[in-house]
């Protein structure tokens, strides 16, 4: 499965907010043997963001989109990937009632803060997802998700993030398998025995410099028995010392 991650916010370009959701979900993917083939950041442009989701949904298996969703000004998400499907946002009655009982627990459990501040949520805003989009209920917060197509609609709160990929991660199945070498050896010694290892196997191999630690050597592919290859042919001619 090749998976694109598309995340939204001026905030994640103005490096207010680090952009831990990208990250994260590139491992989830990963960790379920997909490929994650893009990662992009856009800011809060509803046709940035229509245009980028239409292409990559025609592109890729899976496009995951976290943030820019919910019921303030500047949140366009919803809106845009309704655009990309050519689609009208509309108010889900499922939708609509947990958005009033979230609102309904948060004003019991914080009954000062909320006599403080004027709490005015608008419902419908909160509510509207794309015609024909499936609800994936958001346990964390107030922001549904929800899946149109082949894209995957997320919160931009972590927390969210984490809890509404939950309900799907197990529609990211793929069948990329991995072996990763940790070594002691500068990566400028090891071009030649990538090279030919590259040429040789039927697998991606990576190498990623660390100044800090060992470096790392990772091989990937759908055969697990060529990558299991691949790595034991590398073991011979590189020094391993710690192994994952």
């Amino acid at each position: 499965m090749d998976v694109a991650i598309l995340t939204v916010g001026d905030e994640v370009l103005a490096g207010e907010t680090t952009n831990t959701n990208a990250a994260w979900l590139a491992g989830e993917v990963a960790d379920r043997g997909g490929r994650v083939r893009r990662i992009l950041t856009l800011p809060d442009v509803r046709h940035a963001i229509a245009e980028r989701v239409a292409a990559w949904a025609a592109a890729y298996d899976a496009v995951i989109v976290t943030g820019g969703l919910g019921g303030t000004h500047d949140d366009v998400t919803a809106d845009a990937v309704a655009d990309a499907f050519d689609r009208d946002l509309a108010v889900r009655e499922a939708v609509r009632a947990d958005v009033l009982e979230t609102v309904a627990a948060y004003r019991d459990a914080n009954p000062e803060l909320v006599a403080e501040h004027d709490l005015d949520v608008d419902v419908a805003a909160w509510a509207s997802l794309p015609e024909g989009a499936r609800y994936v209920p958001n346990d964390e917060g107030l922001c549904p998700a929800f899946v149109l197509g082949n894209v995957y609609v997320f919160p931009g709160v972590p927390a969210e993030v984490r809890a509404t990929f939950a309900r799907v991660a197990d529609e990211f199945a793929g069948e990329e398998v991995s072996a990763t070498l940790y070594t002691p050896q500068p990566e400028g010694s090891m071009v030649d025995v990538l090279g030919e290892a590259r040429d040789r196997f039927a697998v991606a191999i990576g190498s990623y410099p660390d100044t800090e630690g060992y470096n790392r050597l990772t091989v990937r592919g759908d055969d697990a028995d060529a990558v299991a290859e691949a790595a034991d042919w590398l073991r011979e001619r590189v020094t391993v010392v710690e192994e994952e």
